[in-house]
């Protein structure tokens, strides 16, 4: 028997399996393929004396999460004030850095500073009192959070989740590209510490979220000295090719992203699906 035209292509809707949508495009400033946040953890010297004029002189943004108990926040505190006169921010990385002592690799924690022994009150409060005392240094009144260690549970709870709404964006770990960011967590947003990682791996890095059309958060430490650090070539390899393709990244502060992340969702209508602790 002959079937015509119709019957055929009703054969092949039948018998070819259903291919799940792409997610749509999403839409970064001035057309580029991806955002790249550069995030400086725990206030260290080398982020003053190296990362910062670093990018600077490649006139490029950073985000710095300062412990507000940190030596070098009470010693230097001009240097962060003039940091974020110079348009890089300021994030909240709570007062005293609390992380779970019970984890795997974690003999540093001190008793004082264990999380596994603080109630959910006792963190919310003094996460917002790290807000308060950022404020007094730059003056700004939007803030995002970077979660110590991924760190989320209390010893009574989970004390991220209450904190969203003092919080332009919040992140927590997860890896370094976001795979979709129409469905993104603003306040679980995954980051990756990119230890010991040459040039090369860090640009990889990039050229995924580009390849993804999304955004990679990256959370550097010490640059080429102190702990979790990244050689001093590769940052500087890092923020030669993002200042070389203007035109292909958009490299700006975690708030001024997450800024725009969330105003197009909302303008998208986007339910993001919410990804604390993902692994």
């Amino acid at each position: 028997m002959t079937r015509g035209p119709a019957a055929l292509l009703l054969l092949a809707m039948w018998s070819c399996p259903i291919m799940a949508a792409e997610p749509a495009a999403f839409a970064w400033p001035d057309g580029q393929r991806a955002a790249v946040s550069l995030a400086y953890d725990d206030a260290l010297d080398s982020q003053l004396d190296t990362a910062i004029p670093a990018l600077d002189r490649r006139g490029l943004k950073g985000s710095f999460y300062l412990t507000l108990s940190s030596d070098t926040v009470r010693t230097r505190m001009d240097d962060w004030r003039a940091a974020a006169q110079s348009g890089h921010e300021l994030g909240n990385h709570s007062l005293f850095h609390q992380c779970a002592a019970s984890k795997p690799e974690r003999t540093w924690v001190t008793p004082q500073h264990d999380l596994d022994a603080m109630t959910v009150a006792q963190m919310q409060e003094q996460v917002r009192l790290a807000s308060t005392m950022l404020q007094a240094i730059d003056g700004a009144t939007s803030r995002t959070f970077t979660v110590p260690c991924g760190d989320t549970q209390a010893r009574d709870g989970e004390y991220v989740a209450g904190l969203a709404p003092d919080f332009v964006g919040i992140k927590v770990m997860g890896g370094a590209v976001v795979p979709d960011m129409h469905t993104l967590d603003a306040h679980a947003v995954p980051v990756e510490a990119p230890v010991g990682l040459d040039g090369d791996a860090l640009i990889a890095l990039v050229e995924d979220a580009a390849r993804r059309g999304t955004m990679v958060n990256l959370t550097f430490h010490g640059i080429g000295a102190g702990h979790l650090a990244v050689s001093r070539e590769a940052h500087a390899q890092l923020l030669d090719h993002l200042a070389a393709h203007r035109d292909r990244y958009w490299t700006a502060t975690f708030r001024e992203i997450m800024t725009w992340v969330r105003d197009r969702q909302a303008a998208a209508g986007a339910q993001p699906q919410r990804a604390l602790n993902a692994p």
